[in-house]
């Protein structure tokens, strides 16, 4: 099979490595990919929401699948543009169309759809520019802390908790008047903190049957200890110790089957990944949200923990089949923790050399993430978040023991990484 693969992240090349094991993969591309990509598949140098180019790579290498890594391509309809095109019958497609992607798209359209299909979630209420006065007499009848999220897209920076009430009220003028995140913020959601633990499920569906892939945690703040500004994620650890087996048959009985019911009822056909953001409150699932994707860089610990051929997966979730499929799981821990720019997530410098890629330590794996290749063939950085380091192991100690050991090989100028990825998991298990 001819696969093509869109994005450029640390989840795409996490993708791409595990497709690239599959005998039944016989050419793979990345559109636009990073330097990772392009030592396991070609890169073609296209926007993933350049549609009429992803086309014509669809046309022009003999595509047979298409799989969508990231949220934007989903929501403006990536799926929707490849179906309507008679051209393309035959193309398989990994991930939702425009209206399933809405989940994601829209805070207030997914809080309506966890509400209609009585999945638990925090209570909420959502304003506009015009209702400013009702949401700023809505905050004062709220608890402390506040939760306020842009409705639409804000990559990952849209949602502030505020400690006190004041700064709730100012922080909604910004969102709704100011235009904070953009047209992202021209709704706004108020609801409730939920006090408890977060972590990922995620579930592979072909809209009828489902598969539910290894869980996660992971680490937003740049700071150590959780401190300082939310960025895309600075780690992550597969599975999560605190996710025993009734809580999970929980999360599967009360949110899983209940949002795949819940797809089918809306008439919305999903083949695709739903990430579903929770919160552990006193043992009971809470969803904080849905994502239309995997997550980055959750992939990285959930996708070397598959040991299905998930080139298989895909295929039978694009042909409504999935429920044929085995599912095996690799038991060892994984741990990635990620290595940024400095400066990240404000600005930050590119174009800097890295070295100590070549050096190995057993047990590892390098997902590149913001990294291109020169001319000169030299591998420099060129975002926020350059690598992902993910070491594995038979508790977490070991594997993040085997993360770190990588990390410490490999360096350029200004790099960070947080150097307390899962110690409050260690903390927990001991």
């Amino acid at each position: 099979m001819n696969i093509l693969i869109l994005g450029s992240g640390g989840r795409e090349h996490a993708f791409a490595w595990k497709i690239s094991q599959s005998p039944k993969c016989s050419n793979l591309y990345v559109a636009p990919g990073n330097a990772g990509t392009s030592q396991i598949a070609e890169n073609i140098n296209v926007s993933v929401s350049d549609f009429p180019a992803i086309k014509n790579i669809i046309t022009n290498k003999n595509i047979d699948l298409v799989i969508v890594g990231p949220e934007v391509p989903l929501v403006e309809g990536i799926r929707d543009y490849l179906e309507n095109d008679n051209s393309l019958s035959d193309l398989k497609i990994v991930g939702p169309g425009k209206d399933g992607a809405t989940l994601e798209g829209s805070k207030e359209f997914a809080k309506d759809f966890m509400i209609r299909h009585n999945i638990p979630t925090a209570q909420s209420m959502s304003f506009t520019a015009q209702t400013l006065k009702e949401g700023l007499q809505y905050i004062e009848s709220q608890r402390l802390p506040v939760v306020l999220k842009a409705d639409g897209l804000a990559a990952g920076k849209g949602v502030i908790i505020a400690e006190d009430h004041d700064t709730a009220k100012a922080s909604l003028k910004e969102m709704l008047v100011d235009s904070k995140f953009g047209e992202a913020s021209s709704t706004v959601v108020i609801e409730d903190f939920l006090d408890g633990i977060e972590l990922s499920v995620f579930v592979l569906t072909d809209g009828k049957s489902y598969k539910i892939l290894p869980e996660a945690k992971d680490y937003k703040r740049i700071g150590e200890h959780d401190s300082g500004l939310n960025t895309g994620g600075m780690g992550a650890v597969s599975p999560v110790q605190f996710a025993q087996e009734g809580f999970l048959k929980k999360v599967e009985d009360k949110v899983v089957k209940q949002t795949i019911d819940g797809l089918q009822k809306d008439n919305i056909d999903y083949k695709g990944f739903i990430f579903i953001g929770l919160m552990n409150v006193n043992g009971e699932p809470f969803v904080i949200e849905y994502n239309v994707r995997m997550g980055d860089p959750e992939t990285q610990v959930v996708f070397p923990r598959i040991k299905s051929d998930l080139l298989e997966l895909m295929v039978a979730t694009a042909e409504g089949t999935l429920e044929n499929q085995k599912f095996e799981l690799d038991d060892r821990t994984a741990t990635t923790v990620v290595m940024v720019s400095g400066g990240y997530p404000d600005s930050y410098e590119k174009g800097f050399p890295i070295s100590g890629l070549n050096n190995s330590v057993e047990h590892t794996i390098v997902f590149h993430a913001g990294t291109k290749l020169t001319p000169e063939g030299q591998i420099v950085n060129s975002g926020g978040r350059v690598l992902n380091i993910t070491g594995f192991g038979e508790d977490l100690g070991e594997a993040l023991d085997n993360s770190y050991k990588m990390v410490s090989e490999i360096s350029w100028q200004d790099v960070y990484y947080r150097k307390d990825i899962g110690q409050d998991l260690m903390t927990l298990s001991n």
